[in-house]
């Protein structure tokens, strides 16, 4: 009965050990870096719709991280932090996109701050794109290395070996 209570006392000390390690790699972990192009939100209110234009975007927010696909007229600016955390993948923390539109003029039109429910996500194609001339077939692999040049040590000219050249 003894030996039982001291075996479970074991066992949980070990598992508060355990505990307190894996608490303590976060501790361990690098600081967070930062990411993108943040936007100060002090300078982001100076952008008044319909006055300023890309120029004053541009000078006063720096360039953007992104811009549209197809056109000019949305800017994207999108800043973060990332972290390793120990015996994990990097992860990102609080992350800021503010997208800015603009009309055909070049002034802004609108600013929204975009939040993680109005991303989408994004399905990977689990295809490959096939690459004609890797694949070998039969008679390839047979008749492969004819016409190809020796590797043996008796076979080719001194003239073409500069290591032959003095035997």
């Amino acid at each position: 009965m003894a030996e039982e209570y001291r075996a479970k006392r074991r066992l949980g000390a070990l598992v508060l050990l355990a505990t307190l390690a894996l608490g303590a790699c976060e501790k361990l972990a690098p600081p967070p870096v930062p990411r993108g192009n943040r936007v100060d939100a002090e300078k982001l209110s100076q952008v008044t719709k319909g006055v300023q234009t890309r120029g004053d975007v541009l000078a006063l927010l720096g360039p953007p991280t992104a811009r549209g696909t197809f056109d000019e007229e949305n800017w994207y600016y999108i800043g973060g932090n990332t972290q390793l955390m120990p015996g994990r993948y990097l992860e990102l923390r609080d992350r800021v996109v503010v997208a800015i539109s603009f009309d055909r003029r070049g002034v802004v039109q609108d600013i929204r701050q975009l939040k993680p429910e109005d991303g989408r996500d994004v399905g990977m194609a689990s295809r490959e794109t096939p690459t004609p001339g890797t694949e070998r077939n039969i008679l390839q692999a047979l008749f492969g290395n004819i016409g190809r040049p020796s590797l043996d040590s008796t076979a080719g000219s001194t003239l073409n070996n500069p290591a032959r050249m003095n035997r």
